[in-house]
């Protein structure tokens, strides 16, 4: 058993979501998003290092003396897996696990929208999985393709650095890669992927133009691509993608996303005040024709309007999430205001509303 283990273990009991090690200062948990010191003593860089290396793959404790910062996976057997990032900082090194729960969540026990199920269903298309760090992406990803793990007769492949939820074949036939270990690059494996007879292809993250193009692609010659973003909306995650394109080339690739595109799910997390925990708030845009023409005709800025006129296909915006949970007494409404696209409609529910110097 290594060393490290012993914070793993006390970071299960205490139902933390990260655990940071930071060389000069104690051991700190997130627990429903906050940040908890351990009662331990303050990390010494030689230790920390001596703890850290012991867990590490050696062309990982290679890479990270390298460049400085280095992802992988550790697993604990009959607890959970574990993202590692290794970093160095002013003060020596230092790094940051976030659990990766060993059980998979079906859509069901994680109280999804019932039209997300459905999205593991769809012959082919790009479904988009958007949000800030920490909100939940992956959760929500990891049920939808388990969903269709379990209802499907086929083959998923995942790109992933590193790979996190860890799918055992069922119906389907699954094959986790790891960029780094694997293959060099979500380019290289997603190129490779098109050779390999997926009929589901899992892009842990789009980062760059090669990778979303080959997506878009992907999607369009017959294949199901889920992938994530780092946006806030619908609407910004279609410009987000557009804008990565060259100008030159943004009027084809907007007929491109336009035929492709399925849907988009962007997601805030919420720490619940009604009992412990978190929840996820969610704002869903299904791809019918309507969308597909404003996305076509470079007319982004009126999708919230398509979407709140939508709901019958399962469509919903953030906010209308956010107060759902507000009414329901889940969350607090300061936390709904700070985390709110339109936070003037939230304005009302605050006792002593802030002055956001940032809308003046």
């Amino acid at each position: 058993m290594a060393k490290i283990d012993a914070f793993f273990q006390l970071m299960n009991e205490q139902g933390a979501s990260d655990l940071h090690l930071v060389s000069g200062q104690q051991p700190a948990l997130r627990i429903r998003g906050d940040m908890e010191r351990i009662k331990f003593n303050v990390l010494e860089n030689d230790d920390l290092k001596a703890m850290l290396y012991e867990i590490a793959p050696e062309h990982k404790i290679k890479q990270f003396e390298e460049t400085g910062d280095v992802d992988f996976a550790y697993e604990i057997p009959n607890l959970a897996r574990y993202r590692a990032n290794f970093f160095q900082q002013k003060y020596g090194v230092a790094a940051v696990f976030r659990e990766i729960p060993s059980k998979i969540m079906s859509c069901q026990e994680l109280g999804l929208p019932p039209v997300l199920p459905k999205l593991a269903t769809l012959p082919r298309g790009l479904v988009l999985v958007t949000g800030p760090t920490g909100s939940g992406k992956s959760t929500t990803l990891a049920a939808i393709i388990d969903e269709a793990n379990r209802a499907r007769k086929d083959h998923i492949i995942t790109i992933e650095d590193p790979i996190e939820f860890v799918h055992v074949s069922k119906s389907c036939i699954v094959n986790h890669r790891e960029v780094g270990l694997h293959t060099k690059t979500f380019t290289s494996a997603l190129r490779g992927a098109l050779r390999e007879d997926p009929d589901i292809i899992l892009v842990g993250e789009m980062r760059d133009l090669e990778t979303i193009s080959l997506a878009c692609e992907a999607a369009n010659t017959g294949h199901l691509v889920f992938g994530t973003l780092h946006t806030t909306s619908a609407a910004r995650t279609v410009d987000r993608i557009i804008e990565v394109f060259p100008a030159e080339e943004q009027m084809q690739i907007r007929s491109s996303l336009a035929d492709g595109i399925r849907a988009v799910i962007s997601q805030v997390l919420f720490k619940r005040i009604d009992r412990k925990g978190r929840c996820a708030a969610l704002e869903i845009m299904i791809a019918n024709s309507a969308v597909r023409n404003l996305i076509r005709e470079s007319k982004t800025f009126q999708i919230p309007s398509m979407i709140q006129t939508g709901k019958k296909y399962g469509m919903q915006l953030l906010d209308d999430a956010i107060m759902d949970l507000v009414n329901k007494g889940w969350i607090g409404p300061e936390d709904a205001y700070m985390k709110a696209n339109d936070k003037g409609r939230f304005r009302p529910l605050l006792k002593s509303p802030p002055a956001d110097f940032t809308e003046a």
